[in-house]
């Protein structure tokens, strides 16, 4: 059973590190998009903030241990499953280069695995619908809709600037706007990971190990988050976003629209605004939902036009589709674990 808790743990630290490689577009598109930073120089920047955004709060991890699912009927292989569901997808994405939800990804897996283990009512689909539906559909509204004025409020400040001041100024703003937007990342995508974990802990222990047969900082206490869950998942998540997601960077940063950098800086405040709202609030929004309806935003400020809406309706396709299909990966995978053991 301990080894079956170990191979759950290292499969959360995969999801992590995958989840900062497949989401560093998040950050980082826009500054290397329009040439401010090198994409080495981007990502190393990136890395450092999402690990300092990880350790600034566990709101959100909490959400994800206790709220979708009842951890006396969440076995270790309902754990592990649902993180097999959620790599599967993030491979298939980050290989097309989609910006697909990570987030949504381990939540369709919880989902898909839970059912598979103990049937649809064990799954708390109100949850579903109060913490990831509706943020669904509000998160990335609430960024176009922030980002759209916000350049137009910045246009019309900047209308009598001097157009070289302004693109320097930009691009020195923009890399603050980055930074912001890895910290903001860090917040809420790291703490999935975290609330991962911390359900396997706390399903172990409902399983009738005793947690007294652990040094009192491995275990859980209620719903505190340990702290060596925290730092493993911050340090997973920081280097995964070194290690870069070129194919998502490539799509964010150019194929939705041409950025410019003031539409860069733009885009990333707007981005990390609503994405540091959600953690505080501890929802798991998508930051990959939020951060390209912001470029959207930006870029349907200038004109409607001007943002490659076929790009964009694939995009939103995936959206849809991630947590459904997520799920049927993870249902899929845990009836293969059910078989071999």
């Amino acid at each position: 059973m301990v080894s079956l808790l170990l191979a759950v743990v290292i499969a959360a630290i995969v999801f992590d590190y995958i989840n900062g490689f497949h989401d560093a577009a998040n950050a980082v598109a826009t500054v290397v998009s329009t040439g401010v930073l090198p994409i080495r120089t981007a990502v190393i920047a990136a890395g450092l903030f999402n690990f300092v955004g990880a350790v600034s709060g566990t709101a959100v991890a909490k959400t994800i241990a206790s709220g979708f699912a009842d951890p006396a009927v969440v076995s270790q292989t309902v754990v592990l499953a649902a993180l097999m569901g959620g790599i599967a997808w993030n491979l298939i994405t980050w290989w097309f280069g989609i910006p697909s939800s990570s987030s949504h990804a381990l939540i369709g897996g919880l989902a898909g695995a839970v059912v598979a283990h103990a049937g649809f009512s064990a799954f708390s689909w109100s949850t579903l619908g109060e913490k990831v539906g509706l943020p669904l559909v509000l998160s990335p509204l609430l960024g176009f809709i922030v980002s759209f004025f916000f350049m137009v409020g910045l246009t019309w400040l900047l209308r009598r600037a001097n157009p070289g001041w302004v693109h320097r100024t930009s691009r020195r703003a923009q890399i603050l706007s980055a930074s912001l937007m890895a910290f903001s990342h860090g917040s809420n995508d790291a703490q999935k990971s975290m609330g991962i974990i911390t359900l396997a802990l706390l399903s172990f222990v409902a399983a009738g190990h005793s947690a007294d047969a652990f040094p009192s900082w491995f275990v859980p206490r209620g719903e505190e988050v340990p702290l060596w869950v925290i730092v493993i998942c911050a340090v997973a998540i920081g280097f995964g976003t070194i290690a870069g997601g070129q194919r998502i960077i490539k799509t964010m940063g150019a194929r939705i629209i041409r950025i410019t950098p003031l539409q860069g800086f733009a885009a990333e405040t707007g981005g990390a605004l609503t994405i540091l709202a959600a953690s505080h609030l501890g929802v798991p929004v998508s930051t990959t939902h939020a951060i390209s309806a912001c470029i959207m935003g930006v870029g349907a400020s200038n004109r409607i036009s001007a943002v490659r809406w076929g790009v964009a309706s694939n995009i939103v396709m995936a959206w849809v589709l991630t947590i459904p299909l997520s799920a049927a990966l993870a249902f899929v995978a845990m009836k293969l674990i059910a078989l071999v053991m």
